[in-house]
Formats: C-alpha cells, sequence, structure tokens
C-alpha cells in the first residue's frame, strides 16, 4: 500500500526534507540525515537475501539514537519498516524505547501484519490503517501490469509488482490445482523443483497458497461452518509459521513446498 513510502513522507515533512534538492531532502535520499534512523530487515551477505527477521542487535542502535540530541534542533525520526519481523528480543528492546519516548521523538512503525506484534506494542502505538488503491489509481500506477495481476492484488501496488514475478502463471496454476484438490504427481513434482529454484518462487507460492486458503475460510465462515473455517485459518497460521522457519533457517524450499502442498490437503 505505500507504508514504507508514507513513513519516509512524514519523515520529511517533520525533518523539513520536502524538497529532495533541499540540504535536508538531500541527505534523507542518501540515508545520512543525522536526525532519521531506518531499522528493517538486513541483508544476508552470505545467502545473498533480506534476513528472516530483525533482531536485537539490530533495534540496539534506536536507544542511543534518541537519547541524543537532534542533529539539527529538531525532530529525531526511527521508521521501523516491517515491525512484524521483529524477533521476540528486539520486539522487548523495542517496547522499552516505546514505554519511555523522550521528547521531539517519533518512532514510526510499518507492518502488514499488526495482530504479529506483541500486544503491548500496538497498545503503545497510534494505528494508521492504509486503504487500497482504487482499480482507476491502480491501472495509472502501473499501466503495464496484466489486468488479472492488478485484480488479485486488492489495491496494492507492492503486491502486483511482486506477483508479477510469476511470470508465465505457473505458481498460481500450480497453487489453483493444490486448492482443488489435486494429488502430486510427477509432473508436479518437477514443477515443485523449479518453483525452489526461482528466486521468489517459495514466497510466491506461500502468498498465494496463503490467500486461498484465506478465502476458503471466510467462505465457510460466511456460510456458518466454523469448524472448516477453523481449519482453514489454522492452515494459514502454519502455512506462515512455515515460511518464516524455512526463510529464516535456510531449509530445503522444495521440501517445505511438499510440506505446504500436504497442508494444504487436509482442509
Amino acid at each position: 500500500m505505500g507504508k514504507a513510502t508514507l513513513a519516509f513522507r512524514l519523515a520529511r515533512l517533520l525533518l523539513h526534507g520536502e524538497d529532495p534538492e533541499s540540504p535536508a531532502g538531500r541527505r534523507i535520499t542518501a540515508g545520512t540525515h543525522g536526525d532519521l534512523l531506518e531499522i528493517s530487515r538486513a541483508m544476508d551477505e552470505k545467502k545473498g537475501r533480506l534476513r528472516g527477521e530483525i533482531t536485537a542487535a539490530d533495534v540496539r542502535p534506536v536507544q542511543s539514537f534518541l537519547h541524543h540530541t537532534a542533529t539539527e534542533g529538531g525532530w529525531r525520526v526511527v521508521i521501523v519498516d516491517g515491525a512484524e519481523y521483529l524477533n521476540r528480543f528486539a520486539a522487548n528492546a523495542l517496547l522499552k524505547i516505546l514505554e519511555e519516548p523522550p521528547p521531539r521523538a517519533i518512532v514510526l512503525l510499518t507492518t502488514s501484519s499488526p495482530g504479529a506484534l506483541l500486544p503491548t506494542i500496538r497498545s503503545r502505538c497510534r494505528p494508521l490503517a492504509l486503504s487500497p488503491l482504487s482499480a482507476d489509481d491502480m491501472h495509472a500506477v502501473l499501466p503495464d501490469v496484466p489486468e488479472h495481476v492488478l485484480e488479485r492484488a486488492h489495491g496494492s501496488p507492492g503486491r502486483a509488482v511482486f506477483l508479477s514475478r510469476d511470470r508465465d502463471g505457473a505458481i498460481a496454476a500450480f497453487v489453483a490445482d493444490i486448492l482443488k484438490g489435486r494429488m502430486l504427481d510427477a509432473a508436479m513434482m518437477v514443477l515443485i523443483d523449479r518453483i525452489a529454484r526461482e528466486a521468489d518462487g517459495f514466497a510466491l507460492l506461500c502468498d498465494l497458497l496463503g490467500e486461498g486458503l484465506a478465502d476458503r475460510a471466510r467462505q465457510a465462515a460466511r456460510h456458518g461452518n466454523l469448524t472448516q473455517a477453523d481449519t482453514a485459518a489454522r492452515m494459514c497460521s502454519e502455512l506462515d509459521t512455515l515460511k518464516r522457519q524455512t526463510e529464516g533457517f535456510n531449509l530445503d524450499k522444495a521440501q517445505a513446498i511438499r510440506q505446504a502442498v500436504e497442508l494444504a490437503a487436509g482442509v
């Protein structure tokens, strides 16, 4: 939805860097402004991808940053992008900061999963929900993205770009077959290996499969089948756990995909 974009826009307003060509604006763009600190998942140089979580070491600089005098005499701004990735130790470290924030300091947390945050963190924040973009706005922002991808993005430009990485639609078709109850065969096993080797294949599969399970839970709830709704919802949660563990511990993605398929077949 542009959560990080909005967070940095607010930071520019607070730090008088609205004009990208102004001195403050150029420092914000370059990531060198002394009163702005961004915390997010770090890059794992060995694996060549983002780490699966934000650690306490990542959060530790916030404490000293907020307790120093602002370099330009105004606000100090911390942006925690992807707060749902905070592990337990990082979340507790951030909570201590939120409990006793220093004056003229603001902490902006972005998250796609508010429920994944500690209740004590949520209770100390002022929530701001971002609405999905309209169909017309989606077309204006992403004129080259196919219509069927825009429809599945649910008003989120970032998700539309992500889904576009399934270039030939093979992953979406695979997920559709699984949700229809198709059992694994030799052809599907070959496709699983291909998906596991693709840079975003596993993440795309989990996203699409999770969406399908969530939709199944909603449909069951609407029809009063609470048992099936509860089962599908639990499968969504288990799929999310499987994804996090696989990415966090660099587990075999092909094996994880087979586990995800078996999980969905149990609904």
